[in-house]
């Protein structure tokens, strides 16, 4: 307990916790937000690490620094931290830098992939293969409810989902991407597909209006991907359900460069943990393993409440 309070008695210290508990940052992002030299705020992260308050996930050679759970005494006094936060004489003005770091990284992927849509299917496969897990995620998908896909690219998954649904709406952030895939669909003879230009955090949907999401290794591009889990929620009716494809934690730092990723995989449990936070009733994980030179997947399965439990 007394650690604890020492590590936030300092005012920048409680800044640093204060915007930790609205993402995942690195130093480099931090000292951007807090407006300070690197070396002064590694200081403060080492301090608030060494307490419990923080803990640091490692992506590579980056270093995301996160609020930490394993402190007792912090997870009880949180609540009540967090309630008082807006009275932080720097919180408007911290908050304002937070969205510009992660608008920053948002701005980053759509002019990336707006930059490569056309070689981007042949792009992904080549960089970073993976094991087939495209039927499998098919065959998960509910029939004759309306699905989204979020994510959607060059539409190449649009078309089957399409053959048992009663609606189909396909979601990008890059003008590009929805070009290509109206390109495809029209060179199929395919009607009948939505298309709509919009963000993972900012859908372009009303309340509870489908019935499954499909978000196919889109997620490891996300700049905050535990919003994008809340907002895929908010989309989807009562008993609806979330099919998330996405790649296991690896160390191909090249990714990130060559295909914009904005994380290099996820752990299970930190998947699991935003599913849960974001309100869904039950997820199940399924690992598609790797052969030599793939990268392992991830396939998971999220449920909300049903209309009966809610009443």
């Amino acid at each position: 307990m007394l650690e604890t309070l020492k590590a936030l008695a300092d005012p920048c210290r409680l800044r640093l916790t204060a915007i930790l508990l609205s993402g995942e940052f690195t130093v480099q992002e931090l000292t951007r937000i807090m407006g300070m030299g690197q070396s002064r705020v590694s200081r403060h992260l080492k301090i608030l690490a060494e307490a419990g308050v923080l803990t640091v996930k490692r992506q590579g050679t980056w270093s995301y620094f996160r609020v930490g759970d394993g402190v007792s005494f912090f997870a009880t006094i949180r609540t009540a931290l967090e309630r008082e936060l807006p009275a932080l004489p720097e919180r408007t003005r911290d908050l304002a830098a937070v969205a510009a770091v992660l608008e920053e990284r948002r701005r980053r992927s759509q002019e990336f992939f707006d930059r490569h849509a056309r070689e981007w299917d042949d792009l992904a496969r080549t960089l970073l293969p993976v094991p087939e897990y495209r039927q499998r995620l098919l065959d998960l998908v509910p029939e004759g409810v309306a699905v989204l896909e979020i994510g959607t690219g060059t539409g190449g998954l649009l078309t089957e989902l399409a053959a048992n649904c009663s609606k189909v709406i396909g979601v990008d952030h890059s003008p590009a991407m929805l070009e290509e895939a109206r390109r495809r669909l029209a060179s199929n003879s395919v009607n009948g597909i939505e298309l709509r230009l919009g963000e993972m955090t900012h859908l372009p949907l009303p309340d509870s209006s489908v019935g499954c999401v499909v978000a196919n290794m889109v997620l490891h591009h996300a700049a905050d991907p535990a919003v994008v889990l809340i907002e895929i929620h908010r989309v989807l009716a009562p008993g609806g359900v979330l099919l998330l494809a996405d790649l296991a934690r690896h160390e191909r730092e090249a990714a990130r460069e060559q295909l914009a990723d904005q994380w290099l995989g996820f752990e299970e449990a930190e998947l699991q943990f935003w599913l849960k936070l974001a309100g869904f009733a039950s997820v199940n994980v399924e690992q598609i393993a790797a052969v030599a030179g793939q990268e392992t997947v991830l396939l998971v399965r999220g449920k909300t409440d049903d209309l009966n439990k809610l009443q």
